[in-house]
């Protein structure tokens, strides 16, 4: 029940974070909010992938730089503003050349200062070629004209097929024009708009117009003017359904405004722009009949654009390339995609609400329902990248323009959400957790547990683990000796002792993860393998094992000292019989492994994270049997020795029945690591294993001399001097099959 309303209230908790995160985020990218981010990581995308598209090879651009005003006055003598007999010896050549047209984006709105004669040169030169596109500029708070030119007959877009016109932001705008002088007009084949509007947000050119309307006609840009002057037709339709203007062969999408996104190719020299000079040099030198270094065969069927790209001209735009692009770049763009039918598109309003709603989606599931923190934070990140790359290829791929900056926000809100909520639920979880296993797991299990509770199974499982149980030998005897020697400070010294002798044995048991079950007066319960499973269980309770004995050396050293840390020395006690002089502070402890349950058991109140079972059962056992057989403190079972592989230095024991198990098994005295091991030990276990399998055949004599032999190497071996008294008894009196009953040892104490 518990566990059902907090799943609801989480479930709950997810709606209001996703529902929260989608309004916020969709009000802000409706209201503008993320418009200038949103326009910078578009021009990131633009930029960075300008290059993977080709320029139209139908495109060729003249651009008159500082390298051909600087030859016009040395090669010339031409002073700026160069003569328009400049432009009709550049328009000469295009004829010559068979150019489809010559667009000027250049406003030629005041007299020559050479003269009208230069002019009419100029317009004569227009008149003879037939395809030169001049230009007009029209605002709505510059210029001088009012209305079209009486009598100019030009080709201007039309609505066809009774459609509405498409919109246009200068729609409710009162606008006035700038005019070529009337004799270049007249003589053109057509008139451009070189009116664009940048994006009102950050002044940046990323849309350009098919058209500016004025007096009731709808004047084409340059790139469209450019096609009208080669005999492109002059009706226009608009699909508001599909918001697209159709135009002959050309489908353009547009905006609300009626701006078309422009796939920019990179750099204007991705064009391979020809400087004036050089074409200029080309014209005269094939007058005289030299051969030219650009043949007029070089523009033949192409739309030719001339622009200004020279310091101090100021045609300059600010683009997504690049903040100093020449301004007829966005004219040629225009065209490029017109020619390859490559615009881009801004995706609808309900595509981008609906990734924003599913990114709010995806991030709080996996946040809110990840129980590791790095999976979630990993998960988020890699969803951003995702984001991403997709916003990068529908650009590419799909000529598509997605909102990137109110996605990745719902991304955020919705996992600074779901972060928030998991912390204030979960956070006091995560304390708990810490403060209740804090006294009996190793810190490391117990950030295991925080990181992934789900390790943690509260309600007790079944799985295979080892349980060891240590006990200090005789510690009756030293309690009611100290309460003796000390009167009223025994209870004081006493506490002191087992203090000291807990800990130091504790730390070792949690420093190789394993888990305190309880203490039982001077007693260790523990066990290894839950809560956080791990498959070398068995061998990590024998390492503690033996580094808890190498430690009790060092504790029963510092505290027989009389100059001690420890406040009352043990010393004083050795006269005495309560502890036995060769072994004073001595722990025995059992080791088993095998299938236990594991969990917290006890009532809501009072709970205990312990082990039961009879695998728990047989470790406790054969604690008590080290007594029986004098070892030197660790004994095994023969499942724990099955599971530790050649890491450990045993020797083999009868196979027992322990009371309360009626199976025999084998028995290993644990005597150190392999790492660790001294050559004397090494020795002594090879010497053992001639010896007990002697013993095991029956063959006591043979026996007997190797259990004498290490006796006499050794003393202290008590384990080998119950084996050779063992022999000489069987000697004395042979067992009977019965009796013997296998070597098995029949345990009667616990």
């Amino acid at each position: 029940m518990k566990g059902t309303l907090k799943k609801s209230k989480k479930n709950f908790a997810a709606l209001i974070i996703i529902v929260l995160t989608f309004i916020i985020a969709a009000l802000l990218y409706l209201g503008g909010i993320f418009d200038y981010l949103e326009n910078k990581t578009y021009d990131f995308r633009v930029k960075a992938l300008a290059g993977q598209s080709r320029p139209s090879d139908d495109i060729i651009v003249i651009l008159l730089d500082q390298r051909s005003i600087d030859w016009g006055q040395r090669e010339r003598g031409w002073s700026w503003p160069w003569p328009r007999a400049a432009y009709a010896e550049l328009t000469d050549y295009m004829k010559a050349g068979g150019a489809n047209s010559l667009t000027l984006d250049v406003l030629f709105s005041e007299p020559s200062v050479y003269g009208p004669q230069d002019d009419e040169a100029f317009a004569q030169a227009s008149a003879r070629f037939g395809r030169v596109v001049q230009a007009a500029f029209f605002s709505s708070q510059a210029g001088k004209d009012r209305f079209w030119p009486a009598g100019l007959n030009k080709p201007l877009f039309s609505s066809s097929g009774g459609t509405s016109l498409p919109p246009s932001r200068w729609d409710t705008l009162e606008m006035a024009a700038q005019f070529p002088l009337e004799t270049l007009r007249n003589t053109a084949e057509a008139i451009g708009s070189t009116t664009n509007g940048a994006d009102p947000v950050d002044d940046v050119y990323r849309r350009a117009y098919l058209f500016t309307p004025f007096d009731h006609r709808l004047i084409p840009g340059l790139a469209p003017a450019s096609l009208l002057a080669s005999g492109s037709l002059q009706g226009i339709s608009y699909d508001q359904k599909k918001q697209t203007i159709q135009w002959g062969d050309y489908t353009l999408p547009v905006d609300k405004d009626g701006g078309i996104l422009l796939r920019f190719r990179g750099e204007i020299d991705r064009y391979i722009p020809y400087s004036a000079s050089d074409v200029l040099q080309s014209a005269a030198d094939y007058r005289t009949g030299e051969t030219p270094n650009l043949p007029p065969e070089d523009f033949s069927g192409k739309y030719v654009f001339f622009g200004y790209n020279a310091p101090g001209l100021f045609d300059i735009f600010s683009t997504p390339i690049s903040s100093v692009y020449p301004g007829v770049g966005v004219h040629i763009t225009l065209l490029d995609n017109l020619l390859q039918g490559d615009f881009i598109r801004e995706i609808p309003v309900w595509v981008n609400l609906l990734c924003i709603f599913l990114a709010a989606v995806l991030i709080t599931l996996l946040t809110l329902y990840s129980r590791r923190i790095p999976l979630s934070v990993g998960g988020t990140v890699f969803l951003i990248a995702i984001i991403i790359a997709l916003c990068f290829g529908v650009y590419h791929f799909g000529s598509l323009w997605l909102h990137l900056v109110p996605i990745l926000f719902s991304v955020i809100a919705a996992f600074l959400g779901s972060t928030l909520y998991n912390y204030a639920t979960e956070g006091s979880q995560k304390r708990f957790i810490k403060s209740a296993f804090s006294r009996y797991l190793s810190p490391k299990v117990i950030d295991q547990i925080i990181a992934d509770p789900s390790k943690l199974n509260l309600g007790g499982e079944k799985r295979e683990m080892t349980a060891i149980f240590t006990d200090i030998q005789r510690f009756s005897s030293i309690s009611e000796a100290l309460q003796k020697e000390y009167a009223d400070d025994g209870p004081k010294v006493l506490v002191e002792l087992l203090n000291l002798y807990l800990t130091e044995m504790s730390n070792i048991v949690l420093e190789n993860g394993g888990t305190i079950d309880k203490y039982e007066g001077d007693a260790i319960i523990a066990f290894f393998g839950a809560p956080i499973w791990t498959g070398q269980h068995a061998a990590l309770a024998c390492r503690s094992a033996v580094k808890m004995k190498k430690r009790e050396l060092e504790l029963r050293a510092e505290i027989m000292k009389a100059d001690g840390a420890f406040a009352v020395p043990l010393s004083k006690l050795i006269e005495g019989k309560a502890i036995r002089n060769e072994r004073p502070l001595y722990t025995r402890i059992g080791i088993n492994s095998g299938d236990m349950v594991v969990g917290n058991m006890g009532t809501p109140n009072k709970m205990d994270y312990t082990i039961m079972g009879n695998a728990v059962n047989l470790a406790a056992r054969l604690e008590g049997v080290n007594k029986q057989y004098d070892t030197s403190g660790i004994l095994i079972s023969e499942y724990t020795r099955d599971k530790i592989g050649d890491d450990f230095i045993l020797r083999g024991l009868s196979r027992v029945r322990v009371v309360g198990v009626n199976t025999p098994l084998r028995l290993y005295e644990l005597l150190d690591t392999r790492e660790d091991a001294s050559p004397k030990t090494l020795k002594l276990v090879e010497v053992w294993e001639q010896g007990f399998a002697a013993y095991e055949k029956q063959k006591f004599p043979e026996a007997l001399k190797v259990f004498k032999a290490i006796c006499q190497a050794d003393a202290q071996d008590l384990v080998a001097k119950k084996y050779l008294d063992r022999c000489e008894k069987y000697i004395a009196a042979p067992p009977t099959d019965e009796k013997w009953d296998d070597g098995v040892d029949n345990l009667t104490e616990k």
